[in-house]
């Protein structure tokens, strides 16, 4: 059932967990991470980054993502991740996407506030959750700039909620976007500090690569909504790439099913992990 991401947030609070937040290119990653969460009965979020819409768009995307949500059959939010522009946003609402987040990490600070303030609004009309970043997560979302990472300062954070409203602050702890070449040094006693001020559910990007105890730390300390990103797009590739080793005339259906089924095992280990299990 699609739902707010909001509702799943809280409901990790309680149980001291994290909802795992996976993105999504195609068909067979919605499959793939809806299959997963059935199996294991647990919320996860679906979503998709604006920087990937050149290569999976919007219009095609958005309506596939909340059906697959609606007819799931555990509850499903659909999210809007890294979000560059209010038209975007606004494109996410109308489809239905029951959680959006306008990336203004790169903003000045007042800047950041004024647009984050402006998504709220606009979410509020359709009682949609609202993310937003404080801090820069490093890496990058799709392009080849490099963002250098800056810690969230945990008083900054607590100005910052406070100013705007939203539901759910991704923070910057030492984590990245995409592989990492060796495991990043995370700021565990900034989290901690950060989860102290705040008093809304703190969101970690950059997922992929960080170890379980990485993950069950953070989980410990506030996080309650994880990103994993490139862990699945690289788990649809190998997939795909063995299926074709092992047949290397197989048909569309059999790769289709392959690649599904790549995503899915990799949805269902990490959906493991932040269950505290």
């Amino acid at each position: 059932m699609l739902v707010p991401m909001k509702r799943l947030l809280i409901e990790a609070e309680k149980q001291n967990r994290a909802v795992g937040a996976f993105s999504v290119g195609n068909m067979e990653m919605v499959m793939g991470v809806i299959r997963a969460a059935e199996a294991l009965r647990t919320p996860v979020i679906l979503q998709i980054a604006e920087k990937r819409l050149k290569n999976s768009p919007l219009e095609l995307m958005g309506p596939m993502m909340v059906s697959a949500a609606k007819n799931a059959g555990v509850d499903v939010a659909v999210h809007l991740d890294h979000g560059l522009t209010l038209d975007c946003v606004k494109t996410a609402l109308g489809l239905g996407f029951s959680s959006v987040m306008l990336d203004g990490s790169l903003l000045s600070y007042e800047e950041n506030v004024a647009v984050t303030k402006e998504v709220v609004f606009l979410a509020s009309q359709t009682g949609a959750t609202v993310e937003a970043e404080l801090g820069v997560v490093g890496g990058n979302e799709g392009d080849t700039a490099e963002h250098i990472i800056t810690c969230t300062d945990p008083d900054t954070a607590a100005d910052f909620c406070s100013r705007t409203g939203i539901d759910a602050l991704a923070v910057a702890i030492g984590n990245a976007h995409g592989n990492y070449p060796v495991l990043p040094a995370l700021r565990f006693d900034v989290l901690e500090e950060i989860n102290k001020k705040t008093v809304i559910p703190l969101v970690l990007h950059g997922g992929t690569g960080m170890t379980d105890g990485m993950f069950r730390r953070a989980i410990s300390l506030g996080i309650r909504k994880i990103n994993i990103a490139t862990a699945g797009f690289d788990a649809y590739v190998r997939a795909s790439d063995a299926c074709l080793k092992k047949s290397p005339a197989a048909d569309w259906f059999t790769l289709s099913a392959a690649a599904a089924e790549g995503v899915y095992n990799n949805t269902v280990r990490h959906i493991k992990i932040f269950n505290m299990e």
